[in-house]
């Protein structure tokens, strides 16, 4: 491997200066896989040596705090878009939960439990193309019952809101929203067609415009390039994101991307740690399917550029259990 190449990366990564993603493909071509397993011993020592590298670049920047939010289903399913991924579109029949908006008991049973474990953020997550404007003033009702009985910060995913909704929910305290870019924008047009990249674009910069942090990544695993994931990254950087999720797709019965095969786990460690080359100073969330990686993987993503974790159960599938997850952090030197 080109240590010259590594060093480089990571004395710029260090200084906030990205990598670009030509560079970092150069890297991984010193860690050849075939069929997700390594060709020989030097691949994974290089690929430790990558690992290594990126954990640096994390404490160099963001140090051992891991930032931890959760989420809640607001509204799901019977979604009108045509997301191949997604378990919530009416078209995919998956047997998935409906229902228009959340019982305030259950949203309020979880932002107790959050706020009791120290979770610093919890967002509303709502199925659909965009809630309406009278849905929004309900959940904006929420959110301000929220801050008088928690000090958990709020955020939203609420789908591609215009100016007046997103204004509607800062001004109920809502300081970060959630608009993922799902894929880069090369291979987005191949998973939906019933929206547009530039349509999230155009909420991400009026979220970041009313005075909003974003947080923007996508799902891995859908038949992507490796490429084209730090594409991804690299494109939630230039958008303004503040935070990058990291999803494994999760294959759901019913979905059209229910037989697509699994990433592997080396795949999973390599993209994690040239996407920190890519978005250095940005918190990489680890996101929903992550249970199902072995310990000895999920350590090395820890130890391998990763400092931020979505815990507790996900939208439509079984997460980790919270206090195991905050355990496992703490395991690897991280304060929560």
């Amino acid at each position: 491997m080109s240590i010259t190449l590594l060093e480089k990366i990571k004395s710029d990564a260090i200084k906030g200066i990205p990598a670009s993603v030509d560079d970092c493909i150069r890297l991984a071509g010193c860690v050849p896989l075939n069929n997700g397993e390594f060709l020989d011993a030097e691949a994974q020592r290089n690929l430790d040596a990558i690992c290594d590298a990126a954990d640096e670049v994390r404490r160099a920047l963001e140090g051992d705090t891991i930032d931890t939010c959760s989420i809640v289903n607001g509204r799901s399913g019977r979604c009108t878009e045509n997301c191949k991924w997604c378990s919530q579109a009416a078209s995919h029949h998956t047997g998935c939960r409906e229902y228009d908006f959340i019982d305030e008991q259950e949203y309020f049973d979880m932002v107790d439990r959050n706020s009791a474990r120290g979770v610093k953020r919890l967002s509303i997550v709502c199925s659909g193309r965009k809630v309406a404007m009278n849905d929004i003033r309900r959940f904006c009702e929420l959110y301000k019952k929220t801050r008088e009985r928690s000090d958990i910060s709020l955020c939203a995913s609420m789908g591609l809101l215009n100016r007046e909704e997103l204004q509607a929910l800062y001004d109920a305290g809502i300081r970060r929203y959630h608009c993922n870019l799902e894929t880069a924008a090369s291979y987005f047009p191949s998973l939906c067609t019933s929206h547009t990249r530039e349509d999230k674009l155009r909420t991400i910069r009026l979220a970041r415009e009313v005075g909003m942090e974003v947080c923007s990544g996508g799902i891995i695993g859908m038949g992507e390039t490796l490429r084209q994931r730090l594409e991804m990254a690299e494109e939630a950087r230039e958008a303004g994101a503040v935070s990058i999720p990291i999803n494994l797709l999760n294959p759901i019965a019913g979905t059209p991307l229910e037989h697509t095969p699994l990433i592997s786990e080396p795949d999973v460690i390599l993209t994690v740690a040239l996407m920190r080359f890519v978005a250095p100073g940005l918190t990489l969330r680890f996101a929903g399917g992550r249970a199902r990686l072995s310990k000895e993987s999920t350590s090395r993503i820890l130890r391998g550029g990763m400092n931020g974790a979505l815990v507790g159960d996900m939208l439509t599938t079984i997460g980790n259990g919270m206090d195991e997850d905050f355990e496992l952090f703490r395991s690897h030197g991280f304060e929560v």
